[in-house]
């Protein structure tokens, strides 16, 4: 996969260095923000933004980061759903609303 964006930087001898301005952009990085680094089996290493302490749920990250190591080291593994599956899916959801921003009921606590 051709890169979008190329950039370097330097390990000081504190092993500390200064995000690239291309990088800080494309992430849209700010002062005091947090990067979060993904080592990929193959030695890649994706940088990203972290998501911020209020949104960060640690099982749904660590369950993430599982299902997308593995991706990327058995692609194979990788299936499209049973078009029959799907159409029942839908069949079973057609005309439900659904408000994800509603608070949940007493019952459903």
């Amino acid at each position: 996969m051709p890169a979008m964006l190329d950039a370097e930087s330097t390990l000081t001898d504190r092993y500390q260095t200064t995000v690239p301005e291309s990088v800080r952009r494309a992430l849209k990085l700010g002062k005091r923000d947090r990067i979060h680094y993904t080592i990929l089996a193959d030695g890649e290493v994706v940088i990203t933004r972290a998501a911020q302490a209020e949104d960060h749920d640690p099982v749904l990250s660590q369950f993430l980061r599982f299902l997308a190591d593995d991706m990327a080291s058995h692609p194979e593994r990788i299936q499209m759903f049973d078009p029959h599956l799907l159409q029942r899916i839908q069949s079973l959801t057609d005309g439900v609303d659904v408000d994800l921003d509603r608070p949940l009921s007493a019952d459903d606590e």
